[in-house]
C-alpha cells in the first residue's frame, strides 16, 4: 500500500485537493520529490499546471544511480522508485540544487516543463521556515534546547530564537540559505560544505541537527 500525503491547494473556498502518494519504504529520492510536490500543493504553487498534467515523468539524479517516476492521474499523483521502459518525459536533475535540471529534458516538452515548475515551489520566509523546522524536529533525540537562527537583514543582524533551556545551537546564513535548509529544499551537510552556512555547537549537536534536516527534507 502506498503512503498518501494529501495537501489542499489553498485555503480559499472551493479549493481542490491533490493526493500525493509515495510507495512504502520509499527511497530518499521518492521522498524528496513527494515532499516537494506536497509543498507545491500546500502553497498553491503551479496548481494550474498540476491540474492539466497527465502521463509519466522519469526523474534521474545527475550524479547518483537514483531514479524515480512521477505519474499524474485523475485521482492524484504517484511517486515511485525506478522508471518505466518508455516514460512520456525524462529529466535529469541536481538533488543538491533544488532539483534544477542538468541537461535538456527528453520526451514531451510541455509535460517536462510543467513538472520542473511544480518541483520549484517558492521558499518560505526564513523565520516561518525556522518555526516549522523547530516544530517538526524539537522532540528528536539530541536536539538542543534552543535553536538560534541569525542572518543579515536590511537594518543589520536579525535573529530568531526558538525554544528554551541550557543547551543551544546557532545557525547563521543569508535569508535564502536559512529558508532552504529549514524548509528541506537544501541539504544541511551540502550547504555547510559549500561554506554558505555558519554553525556554532558541538559535534553531537551537529549530528542531531543533520538528522533533523533529513527528517524535514525527506518527510520521515
Amino acid at each position: 500500500m502506498a503512503e498518501t500525503m494529501t495537501a489542499p491547494t489553498s485555503t480559499s473556498a472551493g479549493a481542490a485537493e491533490f493526493d500525493v502518494r509515495i510507495e512504502d519504504d520509499a527511497s530518499p529520492l521518492v521522498r524528496l520529490i513527494g515532499r516537494t510536490l506536497r509543498d507545491a500543493v500546500r502553497t498553491g504553487h503551479a496548481i494550474d499546471t498540476l491540474n492539466r498534467l497527465t502521463g509519466t515523468v522519469a526523474i534521474h539524479s545527475h550524479d547518483t544511480p537514483q531514479a524515480a517516476t512521477i505519474s499524474f492521474g485523475d485521482d492524484g499523483i504517484d511517486v515511485s522508485s525506478g522508471v518505466p521502459a518508455e516514460p512520456d518525459a525524462a529529466l535529469t536533475v541536481d538533488l543538491n540544487a533544488r532539483l534544477a535540471p542538468t541537461t535538456d529534458p527528453s520526451g514531451d516538452a510541455d509535460l517536462a516543463a510543467g513538472v520542473l515548475r511544480a518541483l520549484t515551489p517558492p521558499l518560505p520566509e526564513w523565520r516561518d521556515a525556522a518555526q516549522r523546522f523547530w516544530e517538526a524536529t524539537r522532540s528528536l533525540p539530541g536536539i538542543p534546547d534552543v535553536l538560534i537562527a541569525v542572518t543579515e537583514g536590511p537594518e543589520g543582524l536579525e535573529q530568531a530564537v526558538l525554544g528554551d533551556g541550557p543547551t543551544q545551537y546557532l545557525i547563521a546564513g543569508a535569508p535564502q540559505t536559512l529558508a532552504g535548509v529549514f524548509s528541506g529544499a537544501d541539504d544541511l551537510v551540502a550547504v555547510l560544505s559549500s561554506g554558505a552556512l555558519g554553525i556554532q555547537g558541538t559535534l553531537s549537536q551537529l549530528s542531531a541537527m543533520t538528522g533533523a534536516s533529513w527528517k524535514v527534507r525527506y518527510d520521515v
